[in-house]
């Protein structure tokens, strides 16, 4: 993941403002004021970095004179005053030089009281000015839409929230789309956005922290600001202002935090309550991933509940792999048989003595077609037959008959222990090979079944237990998986979206799971010590 990082917010390059838009927002923020300032007077805090965000916004116009930027992509980790900047933006646009008569802002979030934070920070604002006050009325009913009217031109500022009735009919100048990674519903969004297109000069703001998933509105926004930052997609009027921790970056770097964290400088944050949450991330899978997604930023992109750290999975790879190595080692075949013309796949995972265990995949898929497939699932799937990384079967499914040769040829290799299949989709070859003395097992994939064995592989991976040769199919599946949980600790694997794969990692529980079990109990008549003569039968 390239960075996204916007290095224009502090390199003091030239931001154009031809017509001094961009000076006369800044100038009219510095005059307001805010209850928790620490500055003097009150006044509001804008520092540097936050005072060239409000210049690159007003300041360029297009030939007409009108603004250039008409959404923001404002993503920022939690404490650097995000609501703060959302509100005093929102007053320029309600009081200030950017209003215009009958003006419309609105305030979104997920819920009444979500919403309620951003009209609060707003009417604290107003209310620390007499001269706002005066020209100004603020309305907050218990059951009612919040609202601050300008006594000047009957401009309206509104908190509504996407768990409401979508505000359809309305005319916004200004939106404020609030946390969006935590709406559960998009039609308050396109309500929004298609009476936004009734007034020239709109501007909507998302400010964000990073959420999770691969699906819905809030992923679909930080995917299109992603691809615009890296200039994949150009577009002018689209601002994506991001503050992300990079994929190849290390979350336990203080200066990292720092990058992330524009407001750390100037005192937005704890640094020592950093440092004390870092140290408690660092011995606990769980916090990491909280410290890393609210405090830097990392959109996990896969799952609300991940099973473990990517990384931590690629700590696992060993550059000297080599399946000649583990042929005496016991081994435990896990298969994910396809429906239709969907992937198969067969994980090998290989015990060691001191508790480590090697897994390593096969992958079969239909050759028809195999463009098309590729285009459909967004992976390259001609390129990985041709580095022999996936097996393209002839025709438009892949004939059981090619699996069961596979695995008979793994079994004449290693020293396979089990092969463990759901029998919903193989009876027919479990019970060929059964015949044939082949140590098949049934495996259902059902939670109850696989609970066990996704706890094994997520216990294996975590502890650092896990070693492979990177292979970047089984990878791709790994990193697809959504893990959810529920109240009874049950663990399921799901598809992030429709279009991903997780057949790899779903053979690979099975395989581990079957593998972390151990060494099976002898019989006490198999015991060394087993004296026949010991042995009363009673009828």
């Amino acid at each position: 993941m390239a960075s996204t990082f916007p290095a224009w917010v502090f390199d003091e390059s030239e931001i154009p403002d031809p017509l001094g838009y961009g000076e006369r927002a800044v100038e009219f923020l510095r005059r307001l004021k805010h209850p928790l300032s620490t500055e003097p007077g009150f006044r509001f805090q804008l520092p540097r970095w936050l005072e060239r965000i409000v210049r690159r916004i007003y300041g360029p116009r297009d030939e007409d004179g009108e603004r250039i930027v008409r959404e923001v992509f404002l993503f920022l980790p939690r404490g650097n005053r995000k609501t703060s900047i959302a509100a005093a933006l929102a007053l320029l646009h309600l009081l200030g030089p950017e209003r215009v008569p009958g003006g419309q802002i609105i305030f979104a979030a997920s819920d009444r009281e979500q919403a309620g934070i951003g009209f609060r920070e707003a009417a604290g604002i107003v209310e620390m000015d007499k001269r706002l006050g005066f020209a100004t009325r603020i309305y907050e009913p218990h059951a009612g839409i919040r609202t601050i009217k300008s006594k000047l031109d009957g401009s309206t500022l509104r908190a509504v929230s996407s768990d409401g009735r979508a505000q359809h009919g309305t005319t916004p100048t200004f939106v404020l789309a609030d946390e969006i990674h935590s709406w559960q519903r998009r039609d308050l969004w396109e309500a929004l956005q298609s009476g936004m297109a009734k007034r020239r000069g709109g501007l909507t703001i998302v400010a964000t922290t990073a959420g999770r998933g691969n699906e819905g509105l809030a992923a679909e926004r930080y995917n299109y600001a992603r691809r615009v930052a890296l200039g994949e997609i150009e577009n002018p009027a689209f601002l994506p202002i991001m503050f992300e921790i990079a994929a190849d970056e290390d979350w336990q770097d203080e200066a990292i935090w720092h990058r992330c964290n524009p407001g750390l400088a100037y005192g937005f944050h704890d640094i020592k309550k950093f440092r004390s949450d870092a140290e408690e991330a660092r011995a606990n899978p769980s916090k990491a991933f909280e410290f890393q997604q609210f405090k830097l930023n990392r959109w996990f992109g896969n799952s609300r509940d991940p099973l473990f750290d990517m990384r931590t999975y690629d700590a696992g790879i060993d550059p000297d792999f080599d399946l000649a190595g583990l042929e005496r080692l016991p081994c435990f075949l896990g298969v994910d048989m396809s429906v239709n013309g969907d992937l198969t796949a067969i994980v090998g995972a290989w015990r060691h003595d001191d508790g480590r265990i090697s897994i390593h995949p096969w992958f079969f898929v239909p050759g028809d077609d195999l463009r098309i497939r590729a285009d459909v699932d967004g992976v390259p799937y001609e390129r990985w037959r041709d580095e022999g990384l996936i097996n393209a079967v002839a025709g438009a499914i892949i004939r059981p008959e090619a699996i069961e040769a596979h695995i008979r040829e793994l079994y004449e290799r290693f020293a396979v222990e089990e092969i463990a299949f759901d029998p919903h989709l193989a009876a027919t070859i479990m019970q060929r090979l059964f015949e044939d003395g082949l140590p098949v097992v049934g495996m259902r994939q059902g939670p109850l079944t696989m609970a066990p064995a996704i706890g094994a592989l997520e216990r294996t991976v975590n502890g650092r237990l896990l070693h492979h040769s990177g292979h970047p199919i089984l990878r791709h599946h790994f990193d697809s998986v959504v893990a959810s949980r529920n109240d009874t600790g049950l663990v399921r694997m799901h598809k992030g979206k429709r279009t991903d794969r997780i057949d790899g990692a779903v053979a690979a529980a099975m395989a581990v799971g079957r593998a972390s079990q151990g060494e099976k109990p002898k019989s006490i008549f198999e015991s060394d010590d087993f004296d026949p003569s010991s042995v009363v039968l009673s009828f």
